[in-house]
């Protein structure tokens, strides 16, 4: 994977959909899976974060056995959804090749309804690669859309998660890694990620 860029969106995508992955208690879990919508707990009013990567949300959920994470879903949304939220996101963090100054950085900060964070992407036992992944991060208008205009289903991938946990553990890596999804690189680039990636 050497020539895997630093910044890359890896995800399962078609022409019309990307899913994202995102974990929740059963209580918010079970029901949106089930009605392929977020139940009225669901807050609405929070930063909600969604992550491409399925290894990732592994990472951030413990396999689905962390305490509120136990539910993993895939949320598969449209396209155009997700390129809005990137178009119109600002960093989490200040960049000094990307922003003038802290100041202006701070002001975008509180505009923007999307934010982005490049964490380490992981590999089957969660450990940290070499290039990064994307998490992105809904607020306002965008969690607005998020919910009510771009989702396309919802599924309940927890059993995949366990499943695929149980074969790392048993060391048939190899098992593992073909029963992952297949997520390709997402087409996107300085149009899409240039104010979001630093040279």
């Amino acid at each position: 994977m050497s020539d895997e860029p630093k910044y890359r969106i890896r995800a399962c995508h078609t022409e019309e959909t990307v899913t994202v992955y995102q974990a929740y208690h059963p209580s918010i879990g079970g029901p949106a899976a089930r009605d392929g919508r977020f139940p009225a707990g669901w807050k609405r009013d929070r930063m909600t974060w969604v992550k491409p990567s399925f290894l990732w949300m592994m990472y951030r959920c413990g396999w689905g056995t962390k305490p509120d994470q136990e539910t993993v879903l895939a949320v598969e949304i449209r396209r155009d959804g997700f390129e809005w939220a990137l178009r119109n996101a600002c960093l989490s963090h200040h960049v000094r090749d990307l922003h003038a100054d802290r100041a202006e950085w701070q002001r975008e900060l509180r505009r923007a309804p999307a934010r982005v964070q490049w964490d380490p992407e992981r590999d089957l036992d969660l450990a940290a690669l070499p290039y990064r992944s994307l998490q992105l991060g809904l607020a306002g208008e965008a969690t607005r859309r998020y919910a009510d205009e771009w989702i396309v289903s919802i599924r309940d991938v927890t059993p995949l998660a366990h499943e695929i946990h149980g074969l790392v553990r048993a060391g048939e890596r190899a098992e593992a890694a073909r029963r992952m999804p297949e997520e390709r690189p997402y087409p996107g680039g300085s149009e899409l990620l240039g104010h979001l990636v630093a040279a």
